[in-house]
């Protein structure tokens, strides 16, 4: 395992090496340094997580499902990580919670995932004391992999695996409070693709702009710029599969955002799983990985330096690549399913075993 020593000064230099790259605009904000490796804490052995936003330094929520059959589960913290509170909503029995998007530490949305009525949609707005159930599928064929929200918390959108050939699209006005299921007309034809819900994280947005990952007959990064109502599908570069295509995404700015994936069939090899976009649309290979690329985030502060991590049974790891997502070099055997960095200098991750770990940068 990488000792934290080795990876405070990896990212440290990543953040110098990013630093002096040349610079098309002004100066940008001096990165934060990086003085703490891995804080890993076991919130409940039984989940495995896959859902993760982390709102600052203080406040995360997490989400996942049970190894034993039993409830899915969302937990919050609002004090670093010291302690997590169990919130999650009743009736959570059986429920793969997936994907979590939380505003702040009051408010946040969780999906479940699976098929038919199995997807499913809660909201709460008092830190998870109560829950509204504000969206279940009744479409058999539909299955929703991953949620997002625009900057501001009012428009988001939920992605399901196609429908008739068509991936099927969710969206809101109100923060989540109600949904509604978008024409399919504008979406192209994408028989035999499908979502991971790796992460969290196959779906991502910025702004009007929407991104989501796919895999399957093929591994294409599909783009909309209207909230969700046309959609255009480029090649990510990255392999298709049965269990293969992207898995997460992380976007830095509407024209840079960098793709991760690779194949669970697979999970020890990481050729070419990673891509990269500098105009939102195109996509150019970012060479190979380590270990599974389940998800990615972007360091604030830094001009290009991304983490991302996998988790594929004993096989995983943390990546970094100071070159927004060109190339990567392993830093820790530290392995997740899921990861967010925040503004204020932390980023946190999570995994198999109910695995919560945190970075600090400041």
């Amino acid at each position: 395992m990488t000792q934290p020593s080795t990876l405070r000064r990896l990212l440290a230099v990543g953040a110098a090496t990013a630093l002096a790259m040349p610079l098309a605009t002004s100066a940008v904000a001096a990165p934060p340094s990086t003085d703490a490796d891995w804080d890993v804490t076991v919130v409940d052995p039984d989940q495995g997580f896959r859902g993760l936003d982390a709102v600052d330094r203080d406040t995360a929520w997490v989400t996942g499902g049970s190894a034993s059959g039993g409830e899915g589960g969302v937990f919050r913290t609002t004090n670093g990580g010291a302690h997590w509170e169990d919130v999650r909503p009743a009736g959570s029995e059986g429920l793969m919670v997936r994907d979590v998007e939380a505003r702040d530490a009051e408010t946040a949305v969780v999906l479940a995932i699976g098929p038919g009525e199995a997807s499913r949609i809660y909201r709460t707005t008092d830190g998870g004391a109560t829950w509204a159930e504000t969206f279940r599928n009744t479409e058999e064929a539909a299955f929703y992999n991953c949620v997002d929200f625009a900057p501001g918390g009012r428009d988001g959108l939920a992605v399901s695996d196609p429908v008739d050939g068509r991936f099927r699209i969710l969206r809101t006005a109100d923060g989540g409070a109600s949904w509604e299921v978008l024409p399919t007309a504008g979406m192209p034809d994408s028989t035999g693709e499908f979502n991971f819900s790796a992460s969290g994280d196959c779906l991502v947005m910025d702004g009007r702009d929407a991104w989501f990952g796919s895999g399957g007959a093929d591994s294409r990064v599909f783009h909309s710029r209207d909230l969700g109502m046309t959609w255009t599908a480029t090649d990510s570069g990255l392999p298709a599969g049965e269990a293969a295509g992207v898995f997460g995404m992380a976007t830095k700015n509407p024209r840079q955002a960098v793709v991760v994936g690779g194949d669970f069939a697979a999970p020890d090899n990481g050729t070419d799983a990673a891509a990269t976009t500098r105009d939102g649309a195109t996509w150019t290979g970012g060479g190979d990985v380590a270990h599974l690329g389940e998800d990615a985030a972007f360091v604030p502060g830094t001009r290009a330096t991304v983490l991302a991590v996998g988790q594929g049974g004993a096989i995983g790891g943390t990546s970094r690549s100071l070159d927004g997502g060109r190339t990567w070099t392993q830093v820790s055997d530290e392995a997740f399913h899921t990861l967010d960095c925040t503004n204020d200098g932390s980023c946190w991750a999570a995994g198999g075993g109910g695995r919560v770990g945190r970075l600090d940068l400041h």
